[in-house]
């Protein structure tokens, strides 16, 4: 596996496809912190961490609603290959507002909104709606 990101958004939008409740994803402390944000912005139900030391996992439960996916789009911005970076000034609304952006700033991972906020740039990660 080359990008673990990459994985786990695969493994959030494949298990929407076919409509599963809950999708297990290796765990990390970036991954955990992307999950967080989707869970603070109302895209999945919850998160939770489990397992031990070597084995542990991010266990999401998805949302719906009548039985439509609440993600829809879920897309990787920033590959190992080509880094996007952004200034505050540079982050764009994600279809209307409707959608987010996952920035990667040197106060953490935070949504193109918190960080226009606070008047930070840095990697986007990736895009949700």
């Amino acid at each position: 596996m080359i990008d673990p990101i990459v994985d786990m958004l695969n493994r959030i939008r494949n298990a929407c496809m076919v409509l599963h409740q809950t999708v297990d994803v290796p765990f990390s402390n970036v991954k955990y912190e992307i999950a967080k944000i989707l869970e603070k912005q109302g895209f999945v139900k919850k998160i939770e961490k489990k397992g031990k030391k070597t084995r542990k996992i991010i266990q999401i439960t998805l949302k719906y609603e009548d039985k439509t996916p609440v993600i829809t789009k879920l897309r990787r911005i920033s590959k190992q290959g080509q880094r996007i970076y952004v200034s505050n000034q540079e982050i764009k609304r994600v279809k209307g507002g409707r959608g987010m952006l996952v920035i990667s700033t040197t106060k953490g991972l935070m949504t193109d909104r918190e960080a226009k906020r606070q008047k930070l740039g840095g990697e986007v990660i990736c895009e949700v709606w």
